[in-house]
This record gives C-alpha cells, sequence and structure tokens, in this order.
C-alpha cells in the first residue's frame, strides 16, 4: 500500500524518532509499504517520519535508470534499518546533490562523509554492522538525520536556505504538485 509522504514543514518531521522492538505490530507490512512508496516516488531511501510514523525504521533501495527510456530496471540493491546508529564517519568528505521527498523540487549540494559505519537490525531481527560508502554511505545518513528530526536543507549554509525561504514555505503550505501521494500540514 502506498502511503501519504508528509511535506517539508510538518511537524513529525522535526521530532526525534523512538527506537522499536520486536512487538511493534505489522512491522514486515509497514516495511514492505515503505518501500513501495519510496520506489512509486522513484526515491532512493524513505525514514519512517516522512509516512508520519515517529519510529527509527530506514528502507533504502538503489534500481538503475534508463535515461534515454526515463525508466528505472529491477532493484540491485535493498536495505531495512532498523533502530540505525551511525557509529563512526569517515574523514573524507564530499558535496553531493541531494533531494528528498518530503522536500520536493528543491536539490541542493551538501556535504557529508563519503563513508560511515552503521549498526541497524533488519525487519527479522538480525544484527548487522555496515561500513557503507559512496551513494549508500549518503543515503544512511539522510534517512538517519530524518530519524532525528532533520532535513537536508538544515544543513545548507544561511545564505541558501534565506534563498530557498520562499520554495520551503510553498512546500509548508501545500501549494507544490508531486506524482505522489502528500500529506499536507494543516495550518
Amino acid at each position: 500500500m502506498i502511503l501519504p509522504i508528509v511535506g517539508y514543514g510538518h511537524p513529525t518531521l522535526r521530532k526525534v524518532s523512538q527506537p522499536i522492538d520486536q512487538s511493534y505490530p505489522n512491522l514486515k507490512e509497514l516495511v514492505a509499504n515503505m518501500y513501495e512508496t519510496m520506489y512509486n516516488a522513484d526515491g532512493v531511501g524513505l525514514a519512517a517520519p516522512q509516512v508520519d510514523l515517529p519510529i527509527r525504521v530506514v528502507v533504502i533501495g538503489f534500481r538503475p535508470y534508463d535515461e534515454k527510456t526515463d525508466t528505472f530496471g529491477p532493484v540491485t540493491e535493498q536495505h531495512t534499518l532498523i533502530n540505525p546508529e551511525i557509529l563512526a564517519f569517515g574523514d573524507q568528505k564530499d558535496y553531493y546533490n541531494e533531494g528528498c521527498l518530503s522536500v520536493p523540487d528543491i536539490h541542493e549540494d551538501v556535504l557529508r562523509p563519503t563513508t560511515v559505519r552503521v549498526h541497524y537490525w533488519d525487519e527479522d531481527w538480525h544484527e548487522h554492522t555496515d561500513d557503507a560508502t559512496g551513494l549508500y554511505a549518503r543515503v544512511v545518513q539522510h534517512e538517519v538525520d530524518h530519524l532525528d528530526g532533520k532535513v537536508f536543507t538544515d544543513r545548507l549554509s544561511s545564505l541558501r536556505k534565506t534563498l530557498l525561504r520562499k520554495k520551503l514555505g510553498a512546500i509548508a503550505d501545500g501549494k507544490v504538485q508531486t506524482k505522489y501521494k502528500m500529506k499536507r500540514v494543516k495550518r
């Protein structure tokens, strides 16, 4: 089932999410719905707060994109992270143009470490520690930020945030069109 994604300005995006345990109801169904929602919106990562659930669950998935046909291929890599914790950040940092399903139509260069060590459980409650690199490391950091009540625009300079104020306000006011369902903030 495709879930509505909350947009910038929604209060759930600013809450610090709570860990869950094995008694969390219908976890596998939630995870499946999050993957379906993410792929439907052409995303590579989705955190539970983005579907209005302040819990520490993240899904990440990669599919090759064909620019000629404007289509995605089958999933090549998929990760479910429950209660993820970044244990270490690599020394090397790089800029990458990030976007976010909760902040549609805004893409900005964000400086982040190129590697991280992340500890988490999967949906079957198997424990993992990954040394994430490249795009996987970036998406882990972006999604863990969501769990900590942050969005990628928080990592921009004051000048960039000022320049984006009008666009961010339009998103918060629900004045943005997306190809996916968005849950609007009631003001």
